[in-house]
């Protein structure tokens, strides 16, 4: 066998496999999409009308027409869903409402707070 015969013999090269580990660690570093939260208000006998409604307002950004609704339900319903969004927000929006004072539009100031929960929003 000559040198020239090895030479002309076809070559075959094995497959080279690149496994793509950026994809990988993409899909693994992606967070998982935390359910949405609702703050709910909750009725009492003493706060107002006017406080709720003011509360709302200044608290979750609703205009006069939507806080006025929403005290309302909470009024009829036993209590509404007023702001819904992630955890910590929800937990803020909870916060700021407790914490907004007493209600000087009653007879007598309402010095405890405002009754308000949080929960994750179902069947998202």
């Amino acid at each position: 066998m000559s040198e020239s015969t090895l030479v002309d013999e076809p070559i075959v090269e094995e497959p080279i496999v690149v496994v793509q580990q950026e994809d990988r660690q993409r899909s693994k570093s992606r967070p998982k999409k935390q359910p949405p939260y609702a703050v709910i208000v909750h009725n009492d006998e003493r706060h107002t009308f006017p406080y709720v409604i003011e509360v709302l307002q200044r608290v979750c950004g609703h205009g006069l027409q939507k806080a006025s609704l929403l005290t309302s339900q909470v009024h009829h319903s036993g209590r509404a869903i007023v702001w819904s969004g992630v955890r910590e927000v929800a937990e803020l929006k909870r916060d700021q409402i407790r914490g907004f004072g007493p209600d000087l539009y009653a007879s007598r100031a309402v010095r405890f707070p405002l009754g308000v929960t949080i929960e994750p929003l179902p069947g998202e």
